[in-house]
């Protein structure tokens, strides 16, 4: 009733154009908060079945993924260059698991492994994966200074020194090391697309087609320079056992492209469609945590440029 009063008397001239100031904007579309928190409290949709017999709200306090504030990583100059060594006939095929599309890597021996860097050993490739958005607007499960990409490639490695099977590294501290790298929209990417072909073969959950003879290092940035942290899978069981290195520099790929990984269907052939859009974890607290960075930025040493005092000139 308020609400109405004061509607006719603003729309009437001369308050038109305060009227005008007093609508509320348009609505812009924003990230959703979840794939699970949100909807486990509203009901508004139905829980993926990844997350249906996982604790909403797990204990522990590594979880993954988080917002990295650019202001407050460390930079740390003990923090070697990473470096990548992988063999492209490792690779054995690409899988729609109902949650993403993996690409697997045959990983009995170092064929395929990552060194230095936070790293104390070499870490084998297991396999990599996407996690997007059902727009441009956002899709990758970290974020930076609260920016959002479009898309987030994860290439999962573990510790083959330590532990005998992937799947015991996968629950144990330091047992798996995973590279984030941010996809953003620009210009086609050649390499990438070898792969995007691959997807109409994969559309429903549960299908496969074998993928010979690629080289994941064709999707990594120029810029050596990363941040790392100490977090947890984003997927159950939500361990802490990732030793996280996020590049700093995204990769460009085009629309078209990530308009293919949003033909993919969370459901098997013959099941009501779902498609396979917003597949990311929500944020989650840093904590008590230290982002480091590989590379200096002055600011976050609070190196401050002390003025030179000034000289004193003689007057003859």
């Amino acid at each position: 009733m308020v609400m109405n009063s004061l509607r006719v008397i603003l729309q009437a001239a001369p308050y038109k154009l305060l009227w005008r100031k007093f609508q509320i904007p348009r609505s812009v579309p924003v990230r959703p908060c979840s794939l699970y928190t949100c909807t486990y409290k509203t009901r508004n949709r139905t829980l993926h079945p990844l997350w249906e017999s996982v604790d909403l709200a797990p204990a522990g306090d590594r979880q993954s993924p988080i917002n990295i504030r650019w202001r407050d990583s460390v930079y740390d100059p003990g923090l070697k260059p990473l470096t990548i060594s992988y063999d492209p006939t490792t690779c054995l095929h690409v899988w729609n698991n109902g949650y993403s599309f993996l690409v697997e890597f045959e990983d009995s021996t170092d064929k395929s492994v990552i060194e230095g860097g936070p790293l104390e050993h070499n870490y084998r490739l297991k396999q990599f994966h996407f996690h997007w958005g059902a727009i441009d607007a956002w899709g990758s499960e970290h974020t930076v200074d609260s920016k959002c990409y479009p898309a987030e490639l994860h290439l999962v490695h573990w510790n083959a020194v330590k532990f005998e099977t992937f799947e015991d590294a996968a629950l144990e501290e330091n047992g798996l090391a995973v590279i984030g790298v941010f996809l953003k929209l620009g210009k086609h990417h050649k390499e990438l697309q070898k792969l995007v072909n691959t997807l109409p073969s994969i559309k429903h959950k549960d299908t496969l087609v074998e993928f010979e003879s690629f080289d994941p290092s064709c999707l990594m940035p120029t810029c050596p320079d990363y941040w790392t942290y100490s977090g947890s899978l984003t997927t159950p069981p939500l361990a802490e056992s990732v030793t996280w290195i996020i590049k700093k520099q995204p990769v460009e790929v085009d629309h078209d492209q990530l308009e293919q990984f949003r033909t993919l269907l969370f459901t098997s052939e013959g099941e009501k469609e779902k498609r396979m859009v917003d597949n990311f974890r929500p944020l989650q607290p840093l904590m008590n945590r230290t982002v480091r960075s590989s590379f200096r930025h002055d600011y976050v040493l609070n190196i401050q440029t002390k003025p030179k005092p000034a000289t004193s000139q003689a007057i003859p």
